[in-house]
């Protein structure tokens, strides 16, 4: 053999694995531990109590530290969905108490334009870019400044599933997420619902993260508390056969314990609400997630009386497993094994 030959053979092998070695270095993983044990069972949590919303009055240092000591028997590890209005208080808590939990930081993203259905730009909302920006930029700092609690960062929040109400186009997206995956060093996610992931066109975005945050929420979905678990069980096969080069954690699954019959609930839910029924749901994903090993995110823990209309048992206030006053519902009188 020629030794240009020889040379083209050997600069071949070099470029196939740098790229190889780029491919395998390019995928995150996603591996929290607490006590020295994967961690399966997680929970979402809103901080705000009655009398306090997003925007206004956040919650005080005090405020997180007994919501945490509330967790803490139960769940090592948390999502929250914001990063610029709360996010660094919570660390900070968790970090000066010496506690172990980990933090999924959620970057907010919000719709900058409202687009036809030719794609064209029927309105832009002025404030939105700097807000998105401010969520970025607080994930990049607290990611960095808390490499021992923050576990995994979530860039949008059910923003490309077509039912949302804050839809965000890829393109738009794509920029915020690649910034955030640039800025840190840890796993990097989308959170969306299954009806979204189940899509082929969810490859692309896919492709740009490290492992796949997939809601599947029996309840919205007409499933009665007896079926729920393979339900989800099924959602879960699925995307993971569309993305077999992810993993896959199921980012929010849960059990209301109200519904009106109104509007979208009344229409879409037809299990049964209760707490007996969130009790009997969250022990089967308790137990399901442990011994398959799979990550799952219980939505959520506190109820949230903010969120939704005026009458208070409406179903978007009503998912805790303890209620906004902070007092236990069934599924969490006694503690749980984690």
């Amino acid at each position: 053999m020629r030794r240009l030959d020889k040379m083209m053979i050997f600069v071949l092998m070099i470029i196939v694995t740098a790229m190889s070695c780029g491919q395998a270095d390019r995928v995150r993983p996603f591996e929290p531990v607490a006590d020295g044990q994967r961690i399966y069972n997680a929970v979402c949590y809103g901080p705000h109590r009655d009398g306090q919303r997003p925007g206004g009055t956040p919650p005080s240092a005090g405020e997180f530290l007994e919501d945490l000591w509330l967790m803490l028997p139960h769940w090592n590890m948390m999502r929250i969905y914001g990063s610029s209005e709360y996010a660094g208080t919570i660390l900070k808590v968790i970090r000066e108490n010496g506690l172990d939990m980990k933090v999924i930081l959620g970057v907010w993203i919000d719709p900058e334009e409202r687009r036809g259905d030719a794609g064209e730009v029927l309105e832009r909302f002025e404030e939105a870019p700097a807000g998105n920006q401010r969520e970025v930029d607080a994930a990049i700092d607290l990611a960095n400044a808390y490499p021992e609690i923050v576990a995994a960062v979530s860039v949008g929040n059910e923003t490309q599933i077509f039912w949302s109400a804050h839809c965000v186009p890829l393109d738009l997206l794509m920029p915020h997420l690649r910034r955030v995956r640039a800025g840190v060093k840890v796993p990097v996610t989308v959170a969306d619902d299954f009806n979204y992931w189940n899509k082929p066109d969810s490859r692309k975005l896919a492709s740009e993260i490290d492992f796949i945050m997939l809601h599947a929420h029996p309840m919205w979905n007409g499933l009665q508390v007896e079926e729920a678990l393979d339900w989800q069980r099924e959602q879960l096969e699925i995307v993971q056969s569309l993305h077999q080069d992810r993993l896959v954690v199921i980012g929010e699954t849960g059990w209301a314990t109200s519904v009106i019959d109104e509007g979208d609930q009344g229409r879409l839910i037809k299990g049964r609400p209760g707490e007996e029924e969130q009790r009997l749901f969250y022990e089967a994903v308790r137990a399901w997630a442990g011994a398959e090993r799979q990550t799952v995110f219980f939505f959520e823990a506190f109820d949230e009386n903010w969120k939704g209309g005026t009458n208070p048992d409406e179903v978007e206030k009503h998912w805790g497993l303890f209620r906004a006053d902070r007092t236990p519902k069934a599924a969490m009188l006694e503690k749980a094994e984690q």
